[in-house]
């Protein structure tokens, strides 16, 4: 969801790209999620880091503790950023229930790539 909302908010200001500790799926709830706001995910695919690591960044960016935990060392000239979302794929319950949980962490996620963006030429 923050690739989505990146590449939408700032794609022609940042290469951005997305991975994770292992490759699984773009989640069904995510893809949902992120078109109840006009961002549609149906292309992405899950990558895992390895693809990155020999090449520069200027940010990466760390969405649950589990992933910053786990994030390998880049480059010194990288900067690490982390927030500490739940994982919503993680949540319990019923389908709806699930389902709030991407929302809220879908809205959390805008609301603080937003304020990051302010601070970036």
């Amino acid at each position: 969801m923050a690739e989505g909302f990146l590449r939408a908010r700032a794609g022609d200001r940042f290469e951005v790209a997305s991975a994770g500790t292992e490759a699984t799926r773009v989640h069904p709830f995510a893809i949902r999620a992120m078109a109840e706001v006009g961002i549609d995910l149906s292309g992405h695919v899950s990558k895992t880091l390895d693809r990155f690591l020999g090449q520069p960044w200027d940010y990466v960016i760390t969405v649950c503790d589990s992933a910053n935990e786990r994030c390998p060392v880049f480059p010194a000239s990288t900067t690490r950023v982390h927030w500490s979302f739940d994982d919503p794929s993680r949540a319990a319950g019923t389908e709806e229930e699930r389902f709030l949980v991407f929302r809220r962490v879908r809205d959390e996620i805008a609301s603080r790539l937003s304020a990051w963006l302010a601070g970036r030429p």
